[in-house]
């Protein structure tokens, strides 16, 4: 028996996600959390003829415990989405308190569970769900994660858009590291594989294409949402690799982790002056099991590495002074 609570089922990324769970027939089980409308779209998917059985609470009723009760993975897209001219930081203070009180409920409930944290600014939210964790007594680094793997599938995307015709984006492996906003994130394209062979002028814009990839999708949008579609399908992705990994089969994603409390990721986030990163995680039964070291980079990415750490150190030290306030 397996069951997934998707928590922020109504919004923009949780429905499409919900749908993904729903027909993937991976769950015995889904359960779905939001402050309006997921009982009604618990009851549409349940028309869908695979097996899981989908429940919808609201808050009322102790729904969020509800929904949590029981869980081996939980999702959580809740919050509110970027507008035109927002950035990911305008997003914190409202972003931060759901996080933090979810995880309060997470670590009193299913504690064991593992965490997918997709909710923005996932470079600071995380940090905050791990801190309401230890305040709690809860603390698995292992199986707390922030779901980075859209900025994977942009790397590989754009890049085949890039060569043009005939260029298939699933046919490239691009690691890519940091964090989880702009100037954060570090596509490694010395690293492709298959080679991606670019004129540095394209490549610089494959890569800025990459860090700011949810700002096309808002601004295209035109204050109707931001990155929804992908965001579920990369979540996806991600629910899917560590379900393989339960099922011992070996797995290797990226994540943004606490990377002290993995192993060999505390030579790692002492070698980057910094303790929440992504970088290629190996994934087993129990979480992450190792961190993986970057490995070599080229000049250019070792200058974007520099500015990532600095923004980063930012970005996680408003989260901790926000749980310590």
């Amino acid at each position: 028996m397996v069951k997934i609570a998707l928590i922020g089922a109504a919004g923009q990324i949780g429905t499409p996600l919900s749908l993904l769970c729903k027909t993937s027939d991976l769950f015995d089980e889904i359960s779905l959390y939001d402050l309006v409308h997921v009982p009604g779209i618990a009851t549409d998917l349940n028309h869908i003829d695979t097996r899981a059985k989908v429940t919808g609470y609201l808050a009322e009723d102790s729904g969020l415990q509800k929904a949590l009760t029981g869980a081996d993975v939980v999702v959580i897209t809740a919050g509110i989405a970027r507008k035109p001219g927002m950035t990911r930081d305008d997003l914190f203070q409202t972003n931060a308190s759901i996080i933090r009180d979810i995880f309060t409920e997470i670590a009193a409930t299913c504690p064991s569970a593992m965490c997918c944290v997709v909710t923005n600014p996932v470079n600071s939210t995380l940090p905050i769900a791990a801190e309401a964790l230890k305040k709690a007594g809860a603390f698995e680094p292992t199986r707390l994660f922030g779901v980075t793997t859209l900025d994977v599938v942009r790397a590989s995307t754009f890049a085949a858009h890039a060569i043009g015709i005939g260029s298939n984006p699933k046919d490239f492996k691009v690691p890519v590291i940091g964090g989880h906003s702009g100037a954060t994130i570090l596509p490694l394209y010395s690293q492709a594989q298959p080679p991606v062979s670019l004129s540095d002028e394209v490549l610089a814009g494959v890569i800025n294409r990459v860090q700011f990839g949810g700002d096309e999708i808002v601004k295209s949008k035109q204050g109707a949402g931001s990155a929804t579609t992908c965001m579920a399908y990369a979540g996806f992705r991600f629910i899917q690799a560590i379900l393989k990994a339960q099922n011992g089969e070996p797995v290797t994603e990226e994540a943004y982790v606490y990377l002290p409390g993995i192993s060999d990721g505390k030579k790692i986030a002492a070698e980057l002056g910094v303790d929440y990163f992504a970088v290629k995680i190996e994934l087993g039964k129990t979480g992450a099991n190792k961190a993986l070291p970057i490995g070599k980079i080229s000049d250019n990415e070792t200058k974007l590495l520099s500015v990532a750490i600095e923004e980063l150190q930012k970005n996680i030290a408003t989260a901790l002074t926000f749980m310590s306030s």
